[in-house]
């Protein structure tokens, strides 16, 4: 892969990061500072419910940082674009629609042609 297209795909990765970690930091805040008293306990569950919901959304994002992390240093050691299990090049196409990817769609398919199995 030329260092254009890397160079375009780090832009692409740090614009994602920057936006999941100013939510996550967004949601704690929000959080935090709230001190609403809720006498009705209806009210409380629908609260309960939805900070139960806001905080499961941040935790996969937390994952989706960690593999953003994961994808910029492969980019930054010269392995970003390669399958993890054939060490074939990923596809540009595949790495825009997720460019956080470890595997060719030749890989990914067999890999979830075997989780369906096993």
């Amino acid at each position: 892969m030329n260092k254009k297209t890397l160079a375009e795909f780090k832009d692409l990765l740090n614009q994602q990061l920057e936006s999941l970690l100013q939510e996550a930091g967004k949601t704690v805040s929000e959080m935090t500072e709230e001190k609403t008293n809720f006498p009705d306990p209806t009210d409380r569950a629908s609260l309960e419910s939805d900070r139960n919901f806001e905080l499961r959304i941040r935790d996969r994002e937390r994952k989706l940082i960690n593999k953003i992390r994961e994808a910029l240093a492969r980019i930054d050691d010269g392995t970003f674009g390669l399958c993890e299990s054939c060490e074939e090049p990923i596809g540009v196409e595949r790495l825009r629609a997720r460019p956080v990817t470890t595997l060719c769609i030749e890989c990914k398919t067999e890999q979830e042609r075997q989780e369906r199995i096993g």
